[in-house]
């Protein structure tokens, strides 16, 4: 158990990381790609990348596919289809720290979520925690100053932003319903496909309005990015984590995205990192410490089944 519980953290983590670095591309990404252009070709690249490996074992579970149709429709349609696509079209119409200040507001859905619908308790010490990581996650964004997060100004899409974070948690909860002898690369492959199909119709309508993607070698390295490392490598390493250590604990990891989107900043960017986001990473890695050391967070993992 304790070694599960080890790779369901690593895993978690290594997704975050990867995640941090997608809303860096994203943003390179807004002025030369529309919205659902990116999300079409990222989910067109992984459905490519992931099929190769992963066609004979759908093949061998076929007959559970079809029995799980509307359960892998239902993930697909919010996994897939609306969550990445509301993050870039909200890219194009909000601030990125608004956008970072929304996403924090997953975890607490999906902690919220699995009281409502797994009836796991949300104690005392689990709300100090998420408390103290969600603090830390605001002092990152407003850098220290009260002022600058008074003057953060909303736009319709921090609507948008706000209803990809319910969907995420919404997702989150659903992986955890997956039919236990349903492979994890079988529901991957079936979501990410259902999901490019229904993404299909919206991105031929974006081409004749607007215009298809123009394919240059720095847009084909960044989809590349978003379509094999944010799509293949980030999901499947965050849903099995989720089946490890159940969507309490995953969810509490994602408050790190902001961590490492500081840090490639400082690797990549050349920006500078200060006491301000020191502090910050430690009241987000204290929080999520003191959230999962609670008895609370072990429901729904005892029973967990082997993939």
């Amino acid at each position: 158990m304790n070694n599960r519980v080890s790779i369901g953290y690593v895993l978690a983590v290594v997704a975050t990381i990867i995640w941090a670095g997608n809303f860096i591309v994203a943003r390179a990404l807004n002025q030369d790609v529309l919205p659902i252009g990116l999300a079409f070709w990222r989910w067109t690249i992984a459905v490519a990348t992931l099929a190769p490996f992963t066609v004979r074992a759908a093949v061998a579970d076929w007959k559970l596919i079809k029995k799980s149709l509307p359960y892998l429709t239902v993930s697909a349609l919010l996994g897939v289809t609306t969550f990445n696509t509301l993050i870039y079209v909200a890219g194009h119409t909000t601030l990125a720290v608004n956008m970072a200040l929304i996403a924090s507001c997953s975890p607490v859905f999906i902690v919220l979520m699995s009281r409502l619908f797994y009836g796991e308790t949300i104690s005392l010490t689990r709300a100090a925690g998420i408390a103290i990581a969600v603090s830390g996650v605001v002092l990152l964004i407003a850098g220290g100053s009260l002022e600058r997060l008074l003057s953060i100004s909303f736009a319709i899409g921090d609507l948008y932003m706000l209803l990809a974070s319910i969907i995420f948690a919404g997702y989150t909860m659903l992986v955890k319903r997956k039919p236990p002898n349903l492979r994890m690369t079988t529901f991957t492959l079936c979501t990410f496909s259902l999901g490019l199909l229904f993404l299909s119709p919206f991105y031929a309508l974006e081409c004749w309005i607007y215009h298809p993607v123009a394919f240059n070698p720095s847009i084909a390295l960044a989809l590349l990015y978003v379509g094999v490392l944010s799509s293949v490598v980030a999901f499947l390493a965050w849903n099995q984590a989720i089946a490890l250590i159940g969507p309490n604990r995953t969810a509490l990891i994602y408050y790190l995205i902001p961590v490492f989107s500081g840090i490639a900043a400082w690797l990549f960017l050349g920006e500078a990192i200060s006491l301000v986001h020191i502090f910050s990473t430690l009241a987000i890695v204290c929080g999520i410490i003191i959230t999962n050391r609670t008895k609370s967070s072990l429901v729904g993992i005892r029973n967990i089944p082997k993939n």
